[in-house]
């Protein structure tokens, strides 16, 4: 009954414009219809961020990197649900496939930084910062940086290490890296937590007091990475 009567409304001749509401849709709307859209409405997620050392940004705990050159600068990212672009002053610098794996790492070759360029932080003066620290820094930093497909992706977890010294000091942070590497669990979250918990503290006898290089089937010695 409603779609006859609505039928009859739109065909009834108007007082104050000319022809019926019908005739009206197809003289101006209808010329002006576009088709519907191929694919679906993609919500989008929208951030800013800051480029860390190591040429990446972090999106829900996934890392996604971008041109070396903006290292420093503020980026803006933009995520669908597939897709992860990522703007610089709104122009597009690179896109990623959309990754759920939290501390994971998306990076393309073409971001990272020529082997001749000198980088700020480059994992020989990763080390040689943990070295000044002790035995056991040293140990934690050259597992991160092995543990990873580019060395340039454990800059920033080898920089949160080394900067705990500014609130645990050098003694206390290297107490903890030996710790954890004695525990074979040198990550990042287990250093910070034996300072926070004050368990960084281990038996004499299971430290060489002579600081012999940490022994650990995953380090390699310095002089490989330069």
């Amino acid at each position: 009954r409603i779609k006859v009567l609505m039928a009859e409304l739109n065909n009834r001749p108007q007082r104050l414009y000319p022809g019926s509401r019908r005739e009206q849709f197809e003289l101006l709307d209808k010329p002006a219809l576009m088709p519907l859209p191929g694919t679906m409405y993609e919500y989008i997620d929208s951030k800013w961020a800051k480029v860390g050392p190591d040429y990446h940004v972090l999106y829900q705990k996934h890392a996604y990197s971008v041109p070396h050159t903006l290292v420093g600068n503020t980026v803006t990212i933009e995520a669908s649900g597939s897709v992860v672009s990522i703007y610089h002053h709104n122009q597009l610098v690179t896109q990623h496939a959309k990754s759920a794996k939290e501390g994971g790492f998306s990076t393309q070759k073409e971001h990272m930084p020529d082997s001749h360029v000198k980088q700020r932080f480059s994992a020989e003066r990763l080390l040689h910062w943990a070295e000044n620290i002790g035995v056991g820094t040293r140990g934690v930093v050259q597992w991160h940086i092995h543990s990873r497909k580019h060395p340039e992706q454990a800059i920033k977890s080898c920089l949160a290490i080394l900067n705990l010294t500014k609130q645990h000091g050098a003694a206390r942070l290297e107490a903890a890296c030996q710790k954890a590497l004695l525990l074979e669990r040198p990550h990042r979250s287990v250093v910070m937590n034996l300072l926070k918990h004050h368990q960084e503290s281990i038996p004499s006898t299971a430290v060489e007091q002579d600081e012999q290089p940490v022994t650990h089937h995953n380090i390699r010695g310095q002089h490989y990475y330069q």
